[in-house]
């Protein structure tokens, strides 16, 4: 076994959906040929937002729901890092909805996967935006009253050039689907089905088995309007996998220094090269 990712400790829950998850990345970067010090995860705050601590490559843990804007600021400092957000459905649908939505925007080379168990696992089981409407939970005794987000149509509608999801009791499909976000050249967003074992005993690992399909290889995820029909089904059947993918100019792309020059972290810094700007002042 590769033990190049290797961590030991976890505060998780036995049986936690977030395991699976774990293990699908270790394996996809190991896959990918990637080193530990290419790599660097960013979270906020939360289960999900552990996987820093659990997993041996760079990491930034931040304040709940702002897990993007370091991301954004890492990636554009040093390009040629693997830049990897892990957060959860509350920290990126909820406190971190305005960064999601201007993240997708910016479409700056990063891959966030997002741990969606339709919970607050870590404050102990209040409804998150996903949890569906009518669910009972610790804190909603009668019942969930809001509709939820809808995060593959809130993407697709917002312009972002990969969308995919997958399930974290399906560990061949969840790697490969991290494989290819990690892969593609801009923001890619995975939203992965993770079960609460403690708190959601609703989508629980035997609802999805029982729910969750593969797209069919003949599926065309260049189609944005299949795309949209794809985000709409749920219920009896709900499909994992690339629901869309096209490229586009990445926010890199779009600054020449940037793309032309060297990593700014690589850039030569010497203060006396303002002089010149200085003159304009006097």
């Amino acid at each position: 076994m590769n033990t190049a990712f290797e961590t030991y400790e976890t505060a998780w829950c036995p049986g936690c959906g977030n395991f699976g998850i774990l293990n699908a990345l270790k394996d996809a970067l190991t896959e990918l040929g990637l080193k530990s010090h290419q790599v660097v995860i960013a979270s906020g705050i939360g289960q999900a937002a552990k996987i820093p601590h659990y997993i041996n490559v760079n990491g930034f843990n931040g304040l709940h729901g702002r897990a993007l804007p370091p991301a954004i600021a890492i990636n554009i400092a040093n390009k040629d890092l693997k830049v990897i957000i892990d957060s959860g459905d509350g920290d990126t649908y909820g406190e971190g909805g305005n960064h999601f939505i201007h993240a997708i925007r910016r479409n700056a080379n990063i891959a966030h996967f997002v741990h969606d168990n339709q919970i607050y696992g870590l404050t102990k089981g209040q409804a998150s935006p996903t949890t569906a409407k009518g669910q009972k939970t610790s804190l909603q005794f009668d019942g969930v009253i809001l509709d939820p987000v809808k995060p593959i149509k809130l993407a697709l509608t917002m312009g972002a050039g990969f969308v995919a999801r997958s399930f974290s009791g399906n560990y061949e499909h969840l790697k490969k689907m991290m494989k290819e976000a990690i892969s593609y050249n801009g923001y890619a967003l995975l939203d992965i089905f993770q079960p609460c074992v403690t708190f959601n005993k609703v989508n629980t690992f035997k609802w999805y088995n029982e729910r969750v399909y593969e797209l069919p290889d003949d599926y065309d995820y260049t189609d944005i309007d299949n795309a949209f029909k794809v985000a709409d089904e749920w219920g009896d059947r709900i499909p994992i996998g690339i629901i869309y993918k096209v490229e586009k100019p990445t926010y890199i792309d779009n600054i020449k220094f940037l793309k032309d020059g060297p990593p700014l972290v690589d850039a030569k810094l010497d203060p006396m090269m303002a002089e010149k700007y200085l003159d304009d002042f006097r």
